[in-house]
């Protein structure tokens, strides 16, 4: 007997994260108002099953869902994280992330885990971007967060303030450029790239007065970035460094199609702003498309039925976009 041919257009995967928190909810919501997007849930049905009764609505068609069943449901409390609800979420990951490197499903749309709790569950990584880059064995990864007027990518993520200065480099700069600009061309179909470098110092540092690090390490960085994206033939416009305190309203005003952060909370502060119920973070570098909600796992709201499902619906729709593309 012949093989099946493969599915010329496969779903989008999801993964339903933390059941103990208002991954279950909002993904049940975004079914719901989207009811002809061709999607298959990774998590256990049961769990599916309670939220939708839970909020009055109809059970999620069985086709939209791939079981996957990890202990008892009965363990698993909304808004009381524990190891039931860690070892859930860390399997439906796996399996969707399995999936997804298979092509059997066209992207992956993330429901928020835990990143304290899925830890003891065995999960080695700070979090999911992590994690999917060592899955699909590649090193030029970055964070993009992606709002309808501002985009920001991130040159370093989970670190300290005070370790920012130590272990930046040129190479992360030039890394977090380079893949945006591949993005907004390939995915966003942005026609030419305009990519803003933000400086670490205040007034990009003044021409060293304020620092110099603009000067040894973000300079060196995009021009890094220019080369390579020559090379590629990548069209893009890379400007920088830029001071901090202008180049994100100006990026928002239309200026630039996005800019590269050098740190977390200098890229997330005006996401956030503008953007809280709409950001999407889209993990950059994969061979496949990831999406997910520019939230946590909202432990204070889980099973209250208050959750807002905006940023997963915004990271779904994006999700299907971004397929499209490619």
């Amino acid at each position: 007997m012949s093989a099946l041919p493969a599915d010329p257009h496969p779903p989008i995967g999801i993964s339903l994260g933390d059941p103990a928190g208002i991954g279950p909810e909002i993904v049940v919501r975004a079914l719901r108002a989207r009811p002809t997007t061709r999607v298959r849930v990774y998590g256990d049905p049961r769990v599916l099953a309670a939220t939708a009764a839970r909020l009055g609505f109809p059970a999620v068609a069985s086709d939209r869902i791939r079981p996957v069943m990890s202990g008892g449901v009965d363990d698993i409390t909304a808004g009381r994280p524990n190891l039931a609800a860690a070892r859930a979420q860390l399997a439906s990951l796996e399996a969707a992330t399995d999936d997804a490197l298979a092509g059997r499903i066209s992207a992956l749309c993330t429901a928020p885990i835990s990143k304290e709790w899925i830890a003891r569950a065995g999960f080695a990584f700070p979090g999911h971007t992590e994690y999917l880059a060592h899955r699909a064995n590649t090193t030029e990864f970055a964070m993009m967060l992606a709002g309808p007027r501002l985009r920001v990518v991130l040159a370093t993520t989970h670190l300290s303030l005070a370790d920012v200065p130590r272990r930046l480099t040129a190479a992360d700069i030039a890394r977090a450029a380079l893949l945006a600009a591949r993005a907004l061309v390939r995915d966003f179909g942005v026609g030419r790239a305009r990519v803003a470098v933000s400086g670490l110092n205040p007034h990009a540092g003044e021409a060293g007065r304020f620092g110099d690090e603009e000067l040894r390490i973000v300079a060196p960085g995009i021009q890094d970035a220019r080369i390579r994206l020559g090379r590629e033939r990548v069209p893009a416009d890379l400007s920088g460094p830029h001071p901090p305190d202008a180049v994100f309203r100006q990026a928002a005003d239309g200026k630039f199609d996005a800019v590269v952060a050098l740190y977390h909370d200098q890229g997330l502060i005006p996401v956030k702003l503008l953007h809280f119920d709409e950001a999407v973070n889209v993990t950059l570098g994969l061979p496949f498309v990831r999406t997910s909600p520019d939230h946590g796992t909202a432990y204070g709201i889980a099973g209250m039925g208050r959750a807002n499902p905006s940023s997963f619906l915004a990271a779904l729709d994006l999700a299907e976009r971004l397929t499209a593309r490619r």
